[in-house]
């Protein structure tokens, strides 16, 4: 194997300093960020680089079919809530999905969460407006606080170090969890424990675990080994925002001299920063993780081409990942094309659909919203248009967490506008809560089977 001389590498992964680097905050002390971004890079890897390689190969699977993704987590994390019982619940949310998925659609599931690193969020604008107050506009953990106030505001890149610190006790917990014990598959019926029971989706839940059992006992009868199911793989994701944070955390490979970024397993470059010549699509293409990228209802199949060829030149099985957000108005008729010409260039990528962004609103009463069959709807589109096209639906890409919040519309609870107002947690975008996170997973895993 050979190896390129790393002084060349780490030169070429500033080469993003060059060019226009949107969505990022305005560091009010240069010498300060300079010092958070020195420490960070002293700072032990998050994930090593044989994990990312082991990742890339099962998104290869992903994208012939072999397996489907499942990537869900916080919108945005926040650090107050890095806490045992709710990364626990998000993990068990996420782990009860995939069984689903596993056992209806008749194969692999990869676990990935939004986890570990999601502390930062692009906006709209770089300010916030209240009773005549101006002040820079909530950018995530990461960057500064929620609270109004001027202190809580101002961007310190120390949080940059907190948002490390945070996504490594974070991921120790998950991979406590997942290694363990906690995740062994014959502990389906107690992934349930601590949740409401109260609606359709858990008996239906406890139902399919019930009859995993039933085929767990039959392969213990028959002298099966369960070595296997003791553990399970779970990677960790987020959008490669803070580019400062994600420089300072990529560190060259000792196997093969090749830069690896070591805050996550996966990264992905949102819509709002995807631009060809951008800094955000130039450093990426520096890395050997496998990457996403988020095409909005703007991009065009030609768009889709180009970010191919500068982020997977060699076209490597399992490296790019396209993850359409449209809304479900719109993906029937926008992503065919995009799919069908990515398709006739020959490009390898894995599809995945995010079915949130595309259908988010304010409700009358003043909440950021979605609704949860709008949500479904965008799925379904998603598996008709590679239906019709043969190709292939590789995964999803939900916003979700493992408590009983009340922030999207429908499902069994049938929360309605009202209800918004009785649980209503998030800083930024709405989530779905466990008990709308299965019905999702038995809805997908039906188009799984018909897939």
């Amino acid at each position: 194997m050979s190896v390129i001389p790393e002084n060349d590498v780490v030169a070429s992964l500033d080469a993003w300093r060059d060019l226009t680097a949107l969505q990022q905050p305005t560091w009010p002390d240069a010498e300060e960020l300079a010092a958070a971004t020195a420490e960070l890079a002293k700072l032990p890897p998050l994930v090593f680089a044989g994990e990312a390689d082991g990742l890339k190969k099962q998104l290869a699977d992903a994208q012939d079919g072999k397996a489907f993704l499942l990537q869900g987590g916080d919108c945005a994390e926040i650090f107050a809530d890095a806490t045992a019982d709710r990364i626990s619940n998000r993990i068990k949310t996420i782990l009860q999905m995939a069984v689903i998925l596993t056992y209806g659609g008749s194969m692999p599931t990869i676990k990935m969460g939004r986890m570990a690193g999601q502390f930062a969020k692009p906006r709209s604008s770089d300010k916030e407006t209240i009773d005549g107050v101006e002040l820079p506009c909530y950018r995530g953990d990461a960057v500064n606080a929620f609270e109004f106030t001027a202190e809580a505001r101002r961007p310190n890149p120390h949080r940059m170090v907190d948002a490390y610190h945070v996504s490594s006790a974070t991921l120790n917990l998950i991979r406590a969890f997942t290694t363990g014990g906690f995740a062994d598959l014959r502990q389906v019926n107690a992934w349930n424990r601590g949740f409401l029971a109260n609606n359709s989706a858990y008996r239906r839940y406890e139902s399919l675990a019930a009859e995993i059992d039933r085929a767990m006992q039959f392969m213990d009868a028959c002298g099966a080994d369960f070595d296997a199911l003791k553990t399970v793989e779970f990677y960790s994701s987020h959008e490669a925002l803070l580019l400062d944070y994600e420089r300072a955390l990529t560190r060259i490979d000792s196997r093969t001299g090749k830069a690896y970024n070591t805050s996550a397993h996966f990264l992905w470059i949102g819509e709002r920063t995807r631009q060809l010549d951008g800094a955000h699509v130039d450093f990426l293409s520096r890395v050997e993780n496998p990457i996403g990228v988020k095409l909005g209802p703007t991009a065009t199949a030609s768009d889709a081409v180009a970010l191919a060829a500068k982020l997977n030149p060699e076209n490597e099985p399992g490296r790019l990942t396209f993850i359409s957000r449209m809304g479900a108005g719109k993906i029937r008729d926008i992503l065919p094309s995009l799919v069908e010409g990515v398709t006739n260039e020959g490009v390898r990528a894995t599809w995945v659909t995010d079915p949130m962004h595309g259908n988010t609103f304010s409700s009358p009463n003043g909440y950021k919203t979605r609704r949860l069959e709008d949500v479904l709807d965008e799925i379904r589109g998603f598996f008709e248009v590679h239906r019709s096209l043969g190709t292939v639906p590789g995964g999803v890409h939900v916003e979700l967490t493992g408590d009983d919040v009340t922030e999207i519309l429908g499902g069994c609870s049938e929360i309605d506008e009202a209800g918004l107002e009785r649980r209503y947690e998030t800083f930024v975008d709405p989530r779905l809560n466990h008990q709308q996170s299965l019905e999702m997973a038995f809805q997908v895993a039906e188009m799984l089977q018909n897939r």
